[in-house]
C-alpha cells in the first residue's frame, strides 16, 4: 500500500514539476488587438497601378481603386500584420468581392492616428459609387513566426 502512494506521489510532484518549467519558460501570448478604421474613402488607382487589372479566377476585365482611411491603434505599442476585413458594395448593393472578408492588411499600425492605403480590384460592370461597410483591423504587437 505504501509504494502505490509513493509512486502516485511522486507521480503528482512530477507532474506539477513539469508544469512549473513550462510556465516558466513558455514565451508571452500575442493577442490579437482590434484596429478601428476611420474615415473612408476610395479613388481610382494611379495609371501604374491599373495596368493589366483582372478579376481573381476570371479573364474579365476590372477595375482599380485605392481605398483610403485612417488606423486608430490605441495601445501604445506598434500593431504588426494588421488584416483588414470589410464589405464592398457597389451601387446596386451587390457584392464586389463575394466570399471574401479579408481585403489585405496593413503591415504595421503605429500608436495612435495613422493613414493607409489598399488597393482593389472591381469587375468593370460593376457601377459606382462603392460602399464600403463594416471596415475593421486586427493584428498581433509582437512578430508572427512564418
Amino acid at each position: 500500500m505504501k509504494r502505490k502512494g509513493l509512486r502516485f506521489l511522486l507521480g503528482i510532484v512530477v507532474v506539477l514539476g513539469v508544469w512549473v518549467m513550462n510556465c516558466a519558460i513558455a514565451p508571452a501570448a500575442l493577442a490579437i488587438t482590434a484596429i478601428e478604421l476611420k474615415d473612408l474613402s476610395y479613388s481610382a488607382c494611379p495609371e501604374e497601378f491599373a495596368e493589366g487589372m483582372v478579376t481573381a479566377g476570371s479573364v474579365q476585365s476590372a477595375k482599380c481603386y485605392m481605398i483610403h482611411g485612417t488606423a486608430v491603434n490605441t495601445t501604445g505599442k506598434p500593431v504588426l500584420s494588421a488584416d483588414i476585413f470589410g464589405r464592398i458594395y457597389d451601387a446596386n448593393d451587390n457584392p464586389v468581392m463575394q466570399n471574401r472578408g479579408r481585403l489585405g492588411a496593413i503591415d504595421e499600425v503605429p500608436p495612435g492616428e495613422s493613414p493607409f492605403e489598399l488597393r482593389i480590384s472591381v469587375a468593370d460592370n460593376q457601377p459606382e459609387p462603392l460602399k464600403l461597410k463594416q471596415f475593421k483591423a486586427s493584428g498581433f504587437s509582437g512578430r508572427i513566426r512564418r
